[in-house]
């Protein structure tokens, strides 16, 4: 082959290179729409090489006399000097206690100060924090326990119908009668120390408050050589998913990827503007609490203000107003109830003009209802998953709000996204598919699993959402459902999102879930459970009316069932799996 061939084959080469180089940069830095379904966010901040105890250590520093927490249920008011002190003090409490780095250390309970502070003193004591969904009971509890092998718990006493000492004790009948510190339980034989937010004398256990006053001057110095010792990359938590189709998988997850997520939330949520209060009235042990809240208000000098211990609207409702927030946090399902809360009984919200919703796909007229009725002109959708530190979209506060009401957002700063064909290759921009995610967010991998680490994410470090979704020309997505929970109904594909979101644009329908049952002619049906605004008679017949000539006969559900309360997790995900469930026992349907 000639020179000339060789040269001639560069140049064409080189001519192409530079022609896809044009379509992806604009020298005002602005990028022309995408031709395919791939596209990644710079940002114009660096990502950050310090741990969460460092966090809050720098958050001191700053913003030193700055409320940091408002406990409201529990009459506590912290600034950022003394949650500091405190998170020091329990930590070196934890070293006194003969923990050691790298070990697992349980929480199992609802949002306290002491949740807030036991995630920062776990951090700095260089703990791996295992986080607990408080709705356990005692079989899920000794799974994770076992799974990850947590040394030590942080828990409430009780809570409504769970009694979590009693739980633990069923589990460990040798807890009672062991001395604190030196349990031996055949059951949960990686548990040595049980640590309770209590007053009282309980068999086995410490007090949250000893444990706080237990550490000594030696310990406050091993305490300062491990702040400089823990290194970023280290996993510091562990989150166990939901277990729907199975038994719970512990998520790893560390300093860096929290970090730096909870700093582009932050961020993009504009809180580095002004001071902020935001109301978290969703689960600390959740992504969602202790990343987008207490962490991303560490970052930027904000209040975490805990309503209630569990989810309790009114409760919300009332703190909004007399803590003067300025940002709310929920899933769509707990939005619904606080919207209900302020249309039963109005406050003042003069303050309120931001905040967040995610945890699960959210409504368009949901999110309208939010910005008109709560004030919350500024208000976002964000977009994650646990295995994603959580979040990976998410829009701006300029954002039109049609934009803000219909999609996820753009992608995260630092972060690449693809939409796939079933055969794994990208997509033309507009076409759905898998949507999946490749950056720091990406988490380590499950504990002592590679095998579901492996099926989850491939050695490219791509991670396989499973959600079906969209990636438009201009970079902003929209989630169509689940691929598990899309619809063959006679060949036809159905997406549940988008059907629920249309019923929802009926006056009377506050909540609309749409699932596939069985079905023997035509594989699969639709059905779909309708919760109802308050004194509605809204029946089938009317519903059914109201569908028709507004969307396609077969995207109607066959099954509308009317319900005053649909199941649903702690954090308020929905469990369309019972709903299934349910439905076909009551329709007496084959499964």
């Amino acid at each position: 082959m000639s020179v000339r061939v060789i040269t001639t084959r560069f140049s064409r080469r080189r001519d192409y290179c530079l022609s896809l180089l044009k379509t992806f940069v604009r020298p005002n830095g602005t990028k022309p729409p995408l031709v395919t379904s791939y596209t990644s966010s710079v940002g114009d901040w660096p990502l950050l090489g310090i741990t969460i105890g460092q966090l809050l250590d720098v958050a001191e520093r700053q913003y030193g006399d700055r409320e940091a927490v408002v406990s409201v249920h529990q009459g506590i008011r912290k600034t950022f000097s003394q949650a500091n002190e405190d998170a020091n003090r329990l930590a070196a409490g934890f070293l006194a206690l003969g923990l050691k780095r790298g070990e697992r250390l349980g929480i199992w309970g609802q949002n306290t100060y002491e949740w807030y502070l036991t995630q920062f003193a776990a951090a700095k004591a260089g703990l791996i924090l295992v986080n607990i969904n408080p709705a356990y009971r005692p079989s899920e509890l000794q799974f994770c326990l076992n799974k990850v092998g947590v040394k030590a718990i942080v828990c409430d006493e009780a809570f409504k119908t769970s009694d979590y000492y009693k739980m633990l004790c069923d589990l460990a009948p040798e807890l009672p009668d062991s001395r604190p510190g030196e349990l031996m339980s055949r059951e949960i034989p990686h548990l040595k120390q049980v640590i309770i937010r209590t007053e009282k004398d309980l068999g086995g256990t410490y007090k949250f408050d000893d444990v706080l006053e237990a550490g000594e001057s030696t310990h406050m110095r091993d305490l300062e050589k491990l702040s400089s010792d823990i290194q970023f990359d280290e996993s510091c938590n562990i989150q166990f998913t939901s277990g729907t189709t199975g038994k719970p998988k512990g998520a790893m997850l560390s300093h860096h990827m929290l970090v730096n997520n909870a700093y582009g939330i932050g961020k993009r949520s504009g809180y580095g503007e002004k001071e902020h209060r935001i109301c978290v009235q969703v689960p600390l042990y959740h992504c969602f609490g202790c990343v987008a809240g207490t962490l991303s208000s560490a970052h930027f000098g904000a209040t975490c203000v805990l309503p209630s211990l569990g989810f309790d609207s009114d409760a919300s409702v009332q703190a909004l107003q007399d803590e003067r927030v300025t940002s709310c946090y929920g899933t769509p399902t707990m939005f619904v109830d606080v919207l209900n809360s302020q249309r039963n009984k109005p406050r003042v919200l003069g303050h309120l003009f931001t905040g967040i919703m995610a945890g699960a796909p959210c409504p368009q007229e949901l999110v309208e209802s939010v910005m008109s009725e709560l004030n919350m002109k500024d208000f976002l959708v964000m977009y994650g998953m646990t295995e994603t530190s959580p979040v990976t979209f998410q829009c701006f506060p300029a954002d039109a709000p049609s934009v803000r009401s219909s999609t996820i957002g753009y992608p995260s700063d630092h972060t690449e996204v693809k939409v796939v064909d079933e055969n794994g290759r990208i997509t033309k921009a507009g076409d759905s598919g898998e949507l999946c995610i490749r950056g720091y967010c990406n988490f380590l991998g499950y504990w002592d699993d590679p095998e579901k680490t492996k099926e989850i994410m491939s050695e490219d470090r791509w991670l396989k959402t499973g959600d079906l979704a969209v990636i438009q020309p201009d970079g902003y997505a929209k989630i169509i459902g689940r691929i598990k929970d899309m619809i063959i109904r006679g060949g036809e594909n159905l997406f549940p999102a988008e059907i629920e979101n249309f019923l929802m644009q009926h006056p009377e329908v506050i909540e609309a879930q749409v699932f596939g049952v069985p079905d023997s002619r035509m594989g699969e049906e639709m059905a779909a459970w309708i919760r109802r605004a308050d004194n509605s008679s809204l029946d089938e017949k009317a519903l059914r009316a109201w569908c028709k000539g507004k969307i396609a006969h077969f995207k109607v559900p066959r099954y509308i069932l009317f319900k005053d309360e649909l199941p649903r997790t702690v954090t308020g995900k929905i469990q369309k799996f019972v709903m299934r469930d349910i439905t076909i026992e009551e329709l007496k349907l084959s499964s």
